[in-house]
């Protein structure tokens, strides 16, 4: 049915290098691009490496960068870079092993070091067992697949995925990347300190670094309405901006990615259930309230949905967490967006979100969690909520590995004082943590402070400094070990 030539045609066309012809991508390096060159340069590494996240977040600009990067090193191996978008029409009716089979008969010689882009793999059919075949059996591959939807299926992941591959998270752009993107970085001195080195700076340092970095709130306040979207990053248009939003990226996924790749029929569900998320980001979640007041069947059936969200990027899930030597008896989990503009966008809020206290302290949550998932991901860390059901104290965020503890309060207001009786002190008292965040608004609402009956020193920092900085040093640690 399919013409070989036609084949080979849009095999070619995805590789213009190989015919020393230009390929113009933008400049800016993802972080995700540091963490995959660092993987592909580690000797012996025989593992695919899978690129997972959200549509419209630059995934293919980095396997084309990771070509170009590849390129620059040695010209004459412009023939071993194939890059392959699997999600085009044609190539979906074909196995990739046929396609192998094509290029290594016309291009490059079958047994040479070969380096594989294998872009939205999971419309490839059986991809797992074409990836484990690969990597079980060609050594002189070097595989870098990309996925909207999470390609790595818990099941499949059990049966044929153990060993063979490592999968590289890549969310939206992180505040200090949205910063670059935009070619708005702040003029700074010296090196700049992670929120963690600000412990143990002195007053009159967190004053003067406040000072630096003000012109930045203008700009995060931006970043909170369209998100770390690359496109919508540069875009001077709010309503278009959110436009492109709720179309390429949420609802291509609840109509396009949920049918072809989970088999999703009643996709008016999904919808409901994503539209009562965006209402309820950051709230403790109940499946029987949310089935009860969409009238979409089964608490099991929005439990099933929101699996489907999650593999698919769209939110984060917290856990209950619990103090030394006690239990959580109902786990309801808190639920997040993935990036705070999603719900900005499907909801139609404008610059007046800005103004409204309640509404913009889950945003910058919602927004802080995106930041502490990625800086702290290569510590594989447990991260979920703490809540104390007789006296509703709470922690917003708990950080959990096996070297530290670390809480995390937001509050985004015009007063940010840490009580006495918070559930920050309740929590610090029960647990040995030496350092914790409280996430301010107020530029003037920046110190360092001890909670009372602990040892727990609590840093006081402004959103957008904490972001800011955070983000930073994740790219510095990547660009380290690339």
């Amino acid at each position: 049915m399919i013409d070989i030539a036609e084949i080979q045609a849009v095999v070619r066309g995805f590789n213009p290098w190989w015919a020393n012809k230009p390929l113009e991508i933008p400049t800016f390096q993802r972080l995700a691009f540091f963490a995959c060159r660092r993987l592909l340069n580690t000797a012996g590494l025989r593992r695919a490496i899978l690129l997972s996240g959200p549509r419209r977040v630059g995934k293919t600009t980095v396997l084309e960068q990771l070509a170009l990067s590849i390129l620059a090193e040695d010209q004459a191996v412009s023939a071993s870079v194939l890059y392959l978008s699997l999600d085009h029409p044609l190539l979906k009716l074909v196995p990739l092993s046929r396609i192998l089979k094509l290029y290594h008969e016309t291009v490059h010689p079958a047994g040479q070091p070969t380096t594989l882009l294998l872009d939205e793999i999971q419309y490839s059919g059986d991809w797992d067992l074409e990836l484990k075949q690969l990597v079980d059996h060609h050594p002189e591959y070097r595989i870098i697949a990309t996925g909207s939807a999470a390609v790595v299926h818990r099941d499949k992941l059990s049966e044929s995925g153990v060993g063979r591959w490592i999968t590289v998270p890549m969310p939206t752009l992180n505040f200090y990347e949205f910063i670059q993107i935009r070619d708005e970085s702040p003029d700074l001195e010296g090196p700049i300190p992670t929120p963690s080195d600000l412990l143990h700076a002195k007053p009159g340092d967190l004053a003067l670094l406040a000072e630096r970095l003000r012109p930045l709130m203008p700009a995060f306040h931006r970043y909170l309405l369209v998100g770390g979207f690359p496109e919508t990053a540069r875009g001077p248009d709010l309503t278009l901006s959110q436009r492109i939003l709720r179309e390429d990226v949420v609802e291509r996924v609840l109509k396009r990615d949920m049918t072809a790749i989970f088999g999703i029929r009643r996709v008016a569900e999904l919808e409901k259930l994503f539209i009562y998320l965006c209402l309820h980001s950051g709230d403790i979640f109940s499946a029987k309230t949310c089935a009860d007041a969409l009238e979409v069947g089964s608490p099991q059936t929005v439990r099933n949905h929101l699996g489907f969200l999650e593999q698919a990027h769209l939110i984060y899930r917290l856990d209950p967490e619990k103090l030394t030597g006690k239990t959580v008896l109902r786990s309801r989990p808190k639920l997040y967006l993935a990036d705070a503009a999603l719900g900005n966008a499907v909801l139609l809020r404008g610059e007046e979100i800005l103004s409204d206290t309640d509404q913009m302290g889950k945003i910058v949550e919602t927004t802080i969690l995106r930041h502490l998932y990625t800086y702290y991901y290569r510590d594989t860390p447990r991260i979920g909520y703490w809540r104390d059901t007789k006296t509703d104290r709470d922690v917003d965020i708990i950080v959990r590995s096996p070297a530290y503890t670390l809480p995390v309060e937001v509050k985004y207001r015009s007063r940010a004082e840490i009580p006495a009786n918070c559930g920050m002190a309740t929590f610090c008292a029960a647990e040995p943590v030496k350092q914790a965040f409280w996430i301010t608004q107020r530029p003037e609402d920046f110190d360092v402070q001890a909670l009372p009956s602990c040892d727990t020193q609590v840093l006081r920092i402004p959103a957008y400094i904490f972001c800011y900085l955070l983000g930073q040093a994740e790219r510095v640690s990547w660009e380290e070990v690339a």
